[in-house]
């Protein structure tokens, strides 16, 4: 439809009604921006102002209830304010929580538990809003939804899962309820729930959450294995480390680095990479000494480990393997090694040891003076408590300067009485 302006008092008309507006939305822009001013200051006569000028605007009225409520300390005064916060926008979480905590102060339960309750359905899933809730929930002592609320938290914000799990085993402190009830199957969440029970050693409370996560689905970091694999070597649990590494063998696509009867020793030729974890090789970066792959010069397969050592203070090489064994069992060990000119005293040998009693089994002789590559071999039993052998390099005596270098490789280690059983079951066969 047109209006038709032909005559000068409808041109008036549209020019006054234009001005209205025109001052009318001036009018209302100065008093937001009026009130915006007086809200970004912190004093009470400038809040009260900004609700006055702006009365719709909820943050205003949350603003002068939180003056009440923590600067004032005059909670009782903050009720008014807050309760206008979320008569206005209902669907903040925040005013609800203002008003919640307000209740809590004044001791009204109710009330409180009442806006708990608006707040978490204002907003069910976001991890701050679950996180506030079940710290009030907590100071209520309401802590089945309490854990609920940390729940959430665990499900949708992995930074905040060790504080979600810290809390959550101070309410609850039994790892089978926790997982049944409270800690969701993400790994996040389990990763979080093992890293607190290897820092409180309940070792078999670790079993279980370790289940729970090498059955999930999502993936999770392999050092996070490395991580619980030592737990299990520090605590002489030999057997659960075992099942481990074949858990993560089977999860990581690492059957290569399992050990098998023809070889309790992992990698021992160096044709996969260092996996620096598990039953693998392990190694550390020592003064004086340097470790490398060398596809130059090997034994039996592509490449050997070159240690260069340069300088005093040397114990050992840095490289070591730990290999599950049985007790009371005889087993024969071979490995091989070249060396250039290595000068010093003394110099180093391939040891074995039970890993926990630190009983030597086997002790090589030195291994200098030889320019091509020699085998180094031995036969020991384990004792009757010995599940578990520390393989490493180290240097007789320890201490003095030692430079040069030495090539390793073709390492082996058996159980001769199972080789013995095997070959005459062969012979029966045929």
């Amino acid at each position: 439809m047109q209006i038709a302006l032909n005559s000068a008092p409808r041109k008036a008309l549209v020019i006054t009604v234009g001005v209205m507006l025109t001052v009318l939305y001036v009018g209302v822009a100065a008093r937001l921006f009026i009130a915006s001013l007086f809200a970004d200051r912190a004093d009470l006569a400038s809040l009260r102002s900004a609700v006055r000028f702006d009365p719709g605007n909820a943050a205003y009225h949350d603003h002068l209830g939180r003056y009440f409520a923590m600067v004032a300390r005059e909670p009782e005064r903050s009720i008014e304010p807050f309760r206008a916060a979320v008569q206005i926008n209902p669907h903040a979480a925040r005013y609800w929580f203002d008003l919640a905590s307000a209740y809590q102060v004044l001791g009204d339960v109710s009330n409180q538990s009442w806006a708990l309750q608006r707040a978490v359905k204002t907003d069910p899933t976001t991890p701050d809003v679950a996180w506030e809730a079940a710290n009030l929930y907590l100071a209520q002592g309401a802590d089945e939804k309490a854990l609920q609320e940390f729940r959430v938290v665990l499900e949708n914000d992995p930074s905040l899962a060790d504080f979600a799990i810290r809390y959550c085993w101070r309410i609850r402190p039994d790892a089978d309820e926790l997982l049944r009830n409270v800690v969701p199957s993400k790994p996040a969440a389990l990763v979080a729930f093992l890293n607190f029970l290897i820092e409180k050693e309940q070792i078999g409370a670790t079993e279980k959450v370790w289940a729970a996560l090498v059955t999930s689905r999502e993936a999770f970091a392999l050092d996070r294995v490395y991580q619980y694999f030592n737990f299990l070597i520090d605590h002489k649990q030999v057997d659960e480390a075992r099942l481990v590494w074949q858990q993560a063998a089977a999860r990581f696509g690492l059957s290569s680095y399992l050990p098998s009867t023809n070889n309790l020793i992992v990698n021992g030729d160096f044709h996969l990479d260092v996996l620096n974890g598990g039953f693998d090789w392990q190694y550390q970066k020592l003064q004086s000494v340097a470790l490398t792959l060398d596809p130059s010069d090997f034994h039996g397969g592509h490449r050997s480990l070159l240690i260069a050592f340069d300088g005093p203070g040397v114990t050992e090489a840095g490289i070591r393997q730990y290999i599950a064994v049985q007790p009371g069992t005889t087993y024969d060990f071979s490995a091989y090694y070249k060396n250039g000119t290595i000068e010093g005293a003394g110099g180093p040998h391939f040891t074995i040891e039970d890993a926990y009693a630190k009983t030597i089994l086997y002790d090589s002789d030195e291994l200098k003076e030889t320019g091509f590559w020699k085998s180094a071999a031995g036969e020991f039993t384990t004792g009757n408590d010995c599940r578990l052998l520390l393989l490493h390099i180290r240097r007789i005596p320890e201490g003095s300067p030692i430079r040069g270098k030495l090539w390793v490789d073709d390492f082996r280690l058996w159980a001769k009485e199972m080789v013995a059983k095997d070959l005459g079951a062969q012979d029966k066969d045929r």
